[in-house]
């Protein structure tokens, strides 16, 4: 191996001696590869096609030593860092350019302690290793919504998916933490140690440190809910969605309904006359008692005349993956978000604006139901600060040529703009793009202070500043 030349903090270009990277590479159980290594081009892909980066070196991770190491090597030589976990996030932060990536793919395990509803489990994990691991044992931990996202990012930056009105965001079942600081030090971080460390993980993303184990609390559930699509005509989605409104504002916590506007994709319970057609789909789950389902379901179901209606009993496993198909990795994202507090008329109307000028036939808006348990947790208890709002909407452009870059991207934006005058100002931030960064202090609100003294204590240099950064105090304003 040559000297290598790598992309530092400051913007600039620090000499790496072959014997430094080389004695890294000594200490790994894991691999270090750099771009003449067959596997790098696999390594460094991520689910997001729009990105397309280069680190000079990637690590990968085979457990918390490998992660010591790299992270140490990194702040000695003061090198750009990102860290990877499922490498899923939409912004791409995963991957930096010229820079040391920590890769976490490799480590995989989930843990199971079916005595105390607890697992342990490792960053590398996707959603489908933790469900499956835990379903097992008729236990669940509430997540996302597609099964390759990674565990880790989705914790660090909140966690949302169909089960959490019933049983809280995933870092509401956080109870600790394994975490390797700036500074190279494992820590736990816990209600008991590291307690503003702790707080500022449950939303604060990956700012403070590398997360080399989860520990959470599991809940009794499955391994059966009642979930599925019903599809109707996009002619009748105002009134739809009208019905929709009015039928969740007494939803109980074990039902959520998701509403998803697009053209429809060739599922084979839809008739062919409707592939390539708008449409509106509400995806619900009943997460209660299996025999009430059919009831529980009826008010969402009885609304308006769909064109199909495939609810009904399913394993809770295969509900998590049903819309893996259309979220599998490869073409070109850009997404934004708002939280609304509510689906005024005037929203909807703007909705259903956009939907008319969808520029491809991926892309979709989807209005993600939360609150519940979720809601039921006060702004301060963790840095997750949007504990209040109804409604989630991202705005999911998505296609496979860059030549509609430009279109997709300003159709995004246009209706993030329109929609801006009826939001709560807040925003997800596992659905913020890379161009969102003036955005991280409105998302935060009132916690964001908090969060930029965390940041000082435990990452002063900002090591930690691929994700959707807060910076520490001497360093608010830079560029």
């Amino acid at each position: 191996m040559n000297d290598m030349s790598l992309t530092n903090l400051h913007a600039g270009k620090t000499m790496i001696s072959a014997a430094a990277i080389e004695a890294l590479a000594g200490q790994q159980r894991g691999h270090v590869l750099n771009a003449t290594d067959p596997a790098y081009d696999e390594a460094r892909a991520i689910w997001n096609a729009m990105v397309d980066r280069r680190p000079a070196l990637i690590v990968q991770c085979a457990g918390a030593a490998d992660v010591i190491n790299a992270v140490r090597f990194a702040a000695e030589n003061e090198l750009l860092v990102s860290v990877r976990g499922g490498g899923h996030n939409i912004a791409g932060n995963a991957i930096c350019d010229g820079g040391l990536m920590i890769d976490l793919s490799p480590m995989k395990s989930v843990r199971v302690d079916v005595a105390t509803k607890r697992a342990w489990v490792e960053p590398g994990a996707t959603l489908a290793d933790v469900d499956k691991e835990t379903q097992a044992f008729r236990l669940a931990l509430p997540t996302g919504i597609n099964s390759t996202t990674g565990i880790a990012g989705l914790t660090l930056g909140g966690g949302f998916g169909w089960i959490t009105r019933k049983l809280g965001l995933t870092i509401d079942s956080l109870l600790s933490a394994d975490v390797v600081t700036a500074n190279g030090e494992l820590v736990r971080a816990s209600p008991t140690e590291h307690r503003d460390l702790f707080w500022a993980l449950r939303g604060g993303g990956g700012n403070f440190g590398v997360v080399t184990a989860f520990e959470f609390e599991l809940h009794e559930f499955g391994p059966q809910v009642t979930a599925g699509l019903v599809v109707h005509p996009f002619a009748d989605a105002q009134e739809v969605l009208q019905q929709y409104r009015e039928v969740l504002e007494s939803a109980p916590d074990e039902l959520t309904c998701w509403a998803v506007m697009r053209q429809a994709p060739p599922l084979p319970f839809l008739p062919e006359e409707w592939h390539g057609k708008e449409i509106l789909v509400l995806a619900m789950c009943y997460c209660g008692d299996p025999d009430v389902g059919e009831k529980a379901t009826g008010g969402l179901r009885s609304i308006g005349n769909p064109i199909a209606d495939v609810v009904g009993p399913s394993p809770f496993v295969g509900w998590q993956q049903a819309f893996d198909p259309l979220l599998t990795p490869g073409a070109r994202n850009y997404w934004k978000s708002h939280d609304f507090m509510e689906l005024s008329d005037t929203t909807i109307g703007i909705l259903l604006d956009a939907v008319r000028q969808l520029p491809g036939p991926e892309c979709e808006i989807f209005i993600a139901h939360v609150g519940g348990a979720a809601g039921r947790v006060a702004a301060e208890d963790t840095a997750f600060p949007q504990r209040s709002a109804h409604f989630v909407m991202n705005v999911h452009a998505r296609w496979r040529e860059p030549a509609m870059d430009q279109a997709c991207i300003d159709w995004a934006r246009r209706l993030f703009e329109t929609a801006k005058p009826y939001a709560a100002g807040t925003a997800y931030i596992n659905f913020m793009p890379e161009d969102e960064i003036d955005r991280v202090e409105a998302a935060y609100g009132g916690n964001y202070h908090r969060l930029v003294e965390v940041k000082r204590r435990y990452d002063p240099q900002n090591l930690f500043r691929m994700n959707q950064n807060v910076r520490p105090v001497e360093e608010r304003g830079a560029a």
